[in-house]
């Protein structure tokens, strides 16, 4: 990397001390570019081993890459931190404008650690770090939250605010950290981190310029990247309709969860789908900084004030798919305006909507299945479709009033455990499941996965060209789905936005990489990927998780997928042949 590049800059931030200083690693940078790698190995550094996920020795990583700030579509920013939903591995990444914030405030990566005694954010304008009294913030959900912060501060430059609502106050175990008001740090509970360290918010404010090697080289490879990203089909479709274009597809594939996954295809897809969305409801698109694509989609829902009916208010709404599955098909909601109401709860409140959609959709059934004591719900009673009841249960789980509801509040896994119904609570790894039944390669994509998500290895992708058409046999599609994650670490530590992987091709991020001032091949892109992979999972092993020793739930095996194969036997064969694969890589030296 060049020698004045500030991406080697680490800030180190202390809450119980409140002090921070600056060091420069170029040793993390250099091995592992930035993002996901330098995470992954900071975390290893500053993560005591079997420390407490809501305690104040689990750091929060945050990292961006030797891309962002220069090229389209790096724009991601990664979190780092040890979940308190699994217990394990914690990794979230994050559009908007966090990651260009936090590279032209001079960083490539910031470390909080420690924890407060009183509820404060923090205001990082350049090489200055601010504690605010943060008392009077404590309590207000996400909207008012930034609302204040932004009248408040005054740093110069590009801004991001990082802010959780109250399911990160109250420790819900899938909290989220919502940054720009639309975009999110959703999966594995960062929120509850924040929460945990009485740390509201996190504040960046930048201005500083990036070095190129070679200016007239990086004019000419950034107009190409440009282009390619305009005029690729795959990025219009996100630009006209979103991820909430997938609805009608996998409905039609059979792959769509719908009703807890009681069944795979949802008669109301077409009232959830992108294109009803994009017709009657779309108010605005927006796109991450230095994204020419715009996939965000805003709905604009009108409604009556209760009290005065000819008075109506205006909510904008960010939809995608994965909440449009989970808290639409997997709780029969076929509305588009009750689904934007419940969205617009859940992101008040913070909660990571794949993971209260999946909760909810197991209380349903339990409750339906006589599993829940009536007595413990206070009241509410779960039908499918009906809107009401869903927010009113799942504003009880972000407050927490009795011993059921905190037990929804660390996750699906854990609650089956104590009410019964492991057999439809829809988690893999701890963490509950995506949007996709398409077969065996998504399922034992999230099971293997680094932080069992659908984004580590794309295995639904896998299903639905591939596996459609022709069987593979466990052990192959396992080094399919490990070869497409380890090329992901390097993605992620770029950090590039998964849309545009198929424009991101080893030849091109060599060209991308020299002008940041990184002499890398593509085989060296191929090892440094492992390498993160592994890097990963040592981490993961080393807290405790064993491969052996994953749940499957029974579900998954009665509900028809579209590969008509796939049963319990081939899964377990292919985690089987994972575990002895993933723990002869990482065991075996000099790999």
């Amino acid at each position: 990397m060049l020698n004045d590049d500030p991406l080697a800059n680490i800030l180190y931030i202390d809450l119980s001390k409140r002090t921070f200083k600056i060091e420069k690693r170029h040793d993390l940078f250099e091995k592992y570019m930035g993002g996901a790698g330098v995470a992954t190995a900071i975390l290893h550094e500053e993560c005591p081993e079997d420390s407490d996920p809501l305690g104040p020795d689990n750091p929060i990583i945050f990292a961006v890459g030797p891309l962002t700030a220069l090229f389209p579509l790096a724009s991601k920013t990664v979190a780092m931190f040890k979940s308190p939903l699994t217990g394990n591995l914690g990794e979230s990444h994050c559009g908007g404008r966090s990651a260009v914030a936090i590279r032209m405030a001079g960083y490539g990566a910031i470390v909080i650690k420690g924890s407060s005694d009183m509820p404060v954010y923090l205001s990082i304008d350049n090489n200055q770090v601010y504690f605010r009294d943060a008392s009077s913030l404590w309590g207000m959900g996400n909207f008012a939250t930034g609302r204040i912060i932004r009248e408040n501060e005054t740093g110069a430059g590009l801004r991001a605010i990082m802010r959780i609502g109250r399911a990160g106050e109250n420790l819900v175990s899938y909290a989220c950290v919502t940054s720009e008001t639309y975009r999110h740090f959703g999966r594995l509970g960062l929120g509850a981190v924040f929460g945990s360290k009485k740390l509201k918010a996190l504040v960046v404010s930048g201005k500083s310029s990036l070095p190129v090697s070679d200016i007239k080289t990086y004019k000419k490879i950034y107009e190409e990247v440009y282009k390619t990203a305009v005029d690729s089909p795959v990025m219009k479709k996100y630009h006209d309709l979103g991820t909430a274009e997938n609805i009608l597809p996998l409905n039609d594939f059979g792959g769509l969860p719908t009703r807890n996954l009681t069944e795979a295809r949802f008669e109301g897809a077409e009232g959830i789908s992108g294109e009803t969305f994009a017709q009657h409801y779309l108010g605005r698109r927006l796109a991450c900084s230095h994204c020419p694509i715009g996939c965000i989609h805003i709905a604009a829902l009108r409604e009556p004030y209760e009290d005065e009916p000819y008075f109506y208010k205006t909510s904008m709404i960010s939809y995608d798919y994965e909440p449009l599955y989970s808290l639409g098909s997997m709780l029969g909601i076929s509305n588009a305006t009750d689904f934007l109401k419940i969205m617009d709860k859940v992101e008040a409140w913070g909660a990571d909507a794949m993971s209260l959609g999946v909760i909810l959709a197991w209380f349903t059934e339990a409750q339906q299945k006589g599993l829940i004591p009536e007595g413990e719900t206070m009241g509410v009673r779960l039908e499918w479709g009906c809107v009401e009841e869903y927010i009113k249960a799942a504003g009880y789980i972000v407050s927490q009033p009795n011993d059921f509801y905190k037990a929804l509040a660390k996750g699906v896994e854990h609650a089956a455990s104590i009410y019964g119904g492991k057999e439809f609570a829809l988690a893999f790894g701890g963490n509950e499941m995506p949007g996709y039944h398409t077969g065996p390669a998504a399922h034992i994509g999230a099971l293997i996965g680094a932080r069992h998500s659908h984004l580590d290895n794309g295995g639904y992708g896998v299903d639905q060209k591939t596996l459609i058409n022709q069987e593979m046999k466990p052990q192959e599609l396992v080094d399919t789905l490990i070869t497409e994650e380890s090329w992901r670490q390097i993605l992620s530590s770029l950090v590039v936005c998964f849309f545009a992987r198929g424009l991101f091709t080893p030849e091109l991020v060599t060209s991308l990489l020299a002008v940041a001032g990184f002499d890398l091949s593509t085989d060296d892109l191929q090892r440094i990927g492992r390498d993160i992979y592994n890097e990963k999972y040592r981490f993961k092993i080393r807290e405790g998780f064993d491969l052996d020793n994953l749940r499957i739930p029974e579900r998954i095996f009665e509900t028809p997928s579209p590969i008509s194969w796939m049963n319990e036997r081939y899964i377990k064969d292919a985690l089987e042949y994972a575990q002895k694969t993933i723990v002869k890589e990482i065991t075996t030296p000099d790999l």
